[in-house]
């Protein structure tokens, strides 16, 4: 059998090592430790991608264990709030969409009892909290920002969303989509943002609504939602279905 050589796998290497959850941590001989395994083998790059995707299952598995409803995220008075807060999406601002405020209904679907859309309106008629925090994103930067909202919680005891279910989803006018865990969505400060300082959420920032979860990285807060619903199915999200970690908080 011909022996497969470091070179031989580089490219497939380096594109593993790109994905942001595991750059700078790329090991060939952590990953022949872990596993009692020889790279000498031609599926090698394939073998390579199936352990860093258990190990990012465990990594989720660990983050959900100590996950704790209770524990709160920093929050921060309004002098130390990001001016300008920064945009930051997978595509230009300019290309940021544009949803007519008065014909938007946010749409429900799956374990919800009520499953009647709702309008701006109707959203902005229910319990209002605001929050400073944190905007934590994964690419290595920070921003401080004023959040206000309808509490999460709040919302899917409204609607008469299954508590018991595992997942969140999110489906988004630009297209983005992701999902949370029900613990996550039901803790003290997950909000349906529909305004940012003291004024109506702008389009930049996700209008009409986003979700502001300040206990996870900022790509688990998707903007210009549309469509809510709770599942036992594993819905994935933009940025996991291409490596990132799917619990993505603390």
């Amino acid at each position: 059998m011909k022996r497969l050589r470091i070179g031989d796998i580089r490219p497939d290497i380096k594109q593993i090592e790109r994905r942001a959850f595991l750059r700078q941590s790329l090991s060939l001989g952590a990953l022949t430790m872990l596993t009692g395994c020889s790279l000498d083998n031609p599926a090698a790059p394939d073998f390579i991608d199936r352990v860093l995707k258990g190990m990012s299952h465990w990594n989720d598995r660990v983050q959900a264990a100590i996950f704790s409803p209770t524990r709160l995220a920093p929050v921060y008075p309004e002098s130390a709030i990001t001016k300008p807060f920064p945009f930051n999406a997978f595509y230009a601002e300019a290309q940021a969409p544009v949803v007519d405020g008065a014909t938007y209904r946010l749409e429900l679907a799956g374990m919800i009892a009520d499953k009647r859309p709702w309008t701006v309106a109707d959203l902005r008629k229910l319990p209002h909290e605001s929050q400073v925090t944190r905007h934590i994103c994964v690419e290595g930067w920070s921003a401080i920002g004023k959040w206000g909202g309808v509490p999460f919680h709040v919302f899917l005891e409204r609607i008469g969303a299954d508590k018991t279910a595992k997942y969140v989803g999110f489906k988004c006018a630009d297209g983005y989509y992701s999902s949370i865990d029900m613990p996550t969505a039901l803790h003290p400060q997950t909000l349906l943002a529909l305004d940012y300082g003291d004024a109506e959420l702008p389009r930049k920032y996700g209008y009409p609504m986003k979700l502001r979860v300040p206990t996870k990285l900022g790509f688990k807060n998707p903007k210009h939602i549309t469509e809510i619903f709770v599942t036992n199915d594993y819905p994935g999200g933009y940025w996991e279905d291409q490596g990132y970690n799917w619990f993505s908080g603390s």
